[in-house]
């Protein structure tokens, strides 16, 4: 009990830090707080602040140099709904976040969620994450502030009160996709086995796109490792499954030290390429921003998108052909290696850029971690897109 009450008093004295700031912020030092609060929610159909209705027009750059703008447009009505549980990007000084977001999870959600309300209604829960500071306190980074959570505060606790939640007040019965990246999607591996498979919601899960994570099978299956019932998705008109990967590059494979794709327990890591769900390469439709990287671990040196480089207004860029992907084994590892189509003719980057950067240069543990979402989400939101049909077309009337 010693020590929650110092990490409450910790999370208390973040809270006043931020000053006028955290006054109208939930209350972080509760054990179970009530997703019935709006201000709970990044996404939520009924927030007037909803972090999900932001500027997500592209501009695209054909493989001729030529720039056109693409726009936005959400879906009207759309029949199914996502659940999205984002990945480490907490500035905050403790150990885990407290519950007033910033431009962290603003901008992630801008990356790599809002654009997936073009095929469904968006719920994005605020929830007490391990902080980038408790990340990277173990490779030599500042400390986090005050005293550790004890086991059971915050976290995935939070994730099932949303999940809950969202069940009970906003679900009516319809199909849901699962969405997650890192902490996110470790997250939702451990949600859907123990909160979703053998029960009765199971029928309702569209899919689950679960990227930049450990999500296990057995070799060359597709089921029996972290998930009992839950199968590999194969094709787009197949439901129930899951999408998952980690992405490196092709000519940058997994170290040793690698934090994801290693095989363990007699297990291997899943792989599946969503521009080729039944396997071998394909070239997804990537939106990439067009400056900087996720959480700012990625440098600041944007790719020339164009050569001779013109300006670019947009938030984002489209660019068809630049890239393929493929699931690759190598050793011990399983990954979704990318490619970059160099092309001479091609006045388009050569170079995405995207690894993490530390103060002794690029960690390459991680791979392309940063990119997990942005090289494939369109090619995800039309396979869910799809998906969402044939839940929709299959599941009972009245």
């Amino acid at each position: 009990m010693k020590a929650l009450s110092n990490l409450l008093l910790g999370l208390a004295a973040l809270a006043a830090a931020h000053g006028v700031a955290m006054a109208a912020a939930p209350d972080p030092t509760v054990q179970h707080p009530d997703y019935a609060d709006p201000a709970l929610w990044l996404c939520r159909p009924d927030l007037r602040d909803n972090r999900c209705k932001v500027d997500l027009d592209a501009t695209v750059v054909a493989p001729s140099g030529r720039l056109t703008l693409e726009r936005y447009v959400p879906a009207k009505d759309p029949k199914i709904d996502c659940f999205f549980v984002y990945p480490t990007v907490s500035n905050d000084a403790g150990w885990i976040s407290d519950f007033s977001p910033d431009a962290a999870e603003w901008d992630d959600i801008k990356v790599q969620f809002a654009r997936f309300g073009s095929v469904c209604r968006q719920f994005a829960p605020l929830y007490r994450q391990g902080t980038l500071r408790r990340l990277r306190y173990p490779a030599g980074g500042a400390k986090p502030v005050g005293e550790q959570p004890p086991p059971g505060f915050g976290g995935y606790a939070d994730v099932v009160d949303a999940w809950n939640w969202y069940l009970a007040h906003e679900n009516h019965g319809r199909g849901v996709v699962l969405i997650g990246h890192s902490q996110g999607t470790a997250m939702l591996t451990r949600l859907i086995a123990e909160e979703i498979e053998g029960k009765p919601v199971q029928k309702q899960l569209v899919s689950a796109l679960l990227m930049g994570g450990l999500v296990m099978v057995p070799p060359d299956k597709d089921v029996g490792g972290s998930f009992k019932s839950v199968p590999l998705c194969h094709a787009d008109t197949q439901v129930g499954c899951a999408i998952t990967y980690v992405t490196f590059r092709d000519r940058l494979p997994p170290p040793a030290v690698s934090r994801f794709g290693k095989a363990r327990d007699g297990l291997r890591a899943a792989c599946v390429n969503p521009a080729a769900l039944a396997g071998g390469k394909g070239q997804p439709e990537s939106y990439f921003i067009t400056k900087g990287f996720l959480n700012g671990s990625g440098g600041d040196i944007p790719p020339e998108w164009v050569r001779p480089m013109r300006p670019i207004p947009t938030f984002f860029v489209r660019t068809p052909g630049l890239v393929t992907t493929e699931c690759v084994r190598n050793g011990d590892f399983d990954y979704l290696a990318l490619h970059v189509n160099a092309v001479p003719s091609d006045p388009r980057t050569d170079e995405l850029g995207g690894q993490i950067i530390r103060h002794t240069g690029v960690d390459l543990s991680w791979g392309l971690h940063l990119m997990d979402v942005d090289h494939s989400i369109g090619t995800l939101i039309r396979i869910v897109r799809k998906q969402g049909e044939t839940w929709v077309a299959q599941a009972p009337k009245g």
